[in-house]
């Protein structure tokens, strides 16, 4: 999970927001256990939020409540999420800041300027 809480002066620089100009959507073998295992080291409400900001969000509930495993449209759900949607251009935004980190070839450029390091060790 990427974050822009080492900008000086942010502390709540999570969960970036996705402002994608170029997305691809690629075919991956849907795996239940893998999508079930994954959810539990995840930050739902950040996936959920980028599901949404990538414009790839149907399917899925605001919260996850019961058994995940037995509901397989919500398991096919949050692997479209997890596994086959991919940004390839646009930036990710800093919550509190409004900074903005470019994504160029799926790769998010999140190098700061020097005066925007927080050296306070916090």
């Amino acid at each position: 999970m990427l974050t822009s809480n080492i900008i000086k002066g942010v502390t709540k620089g999570f969960p970036l927001a996705i402002n994608p100009t170029k997305i691809e959507v690629k075919e991956v073998d849907f795996n239940p256990a893998f999508v079930v295992k994954t959810l539990t080291k995840i930050d739902y409400p950040a996936l959920y939020q980028a599901a949404n900001d990538v414009g790839h969000g149907e399917g899925l509930p605001e919260n996850i409540e019961g058994d995940v495993k037995e509901n397989e449209e919500l398991l096919k759900s949050l692997h479209n999420a997890l596994l086959q949607v991919e940004v390839i251009e646009g930036e990710l935004v800093c919550p509190e800041s409004g900074r903005k980190f470019p994504i160029s070839n799926g790769i998010p450029n999140m190098l700061l300027l020097e005066n925007e390091i927080d050296n306070t060790g916090q």
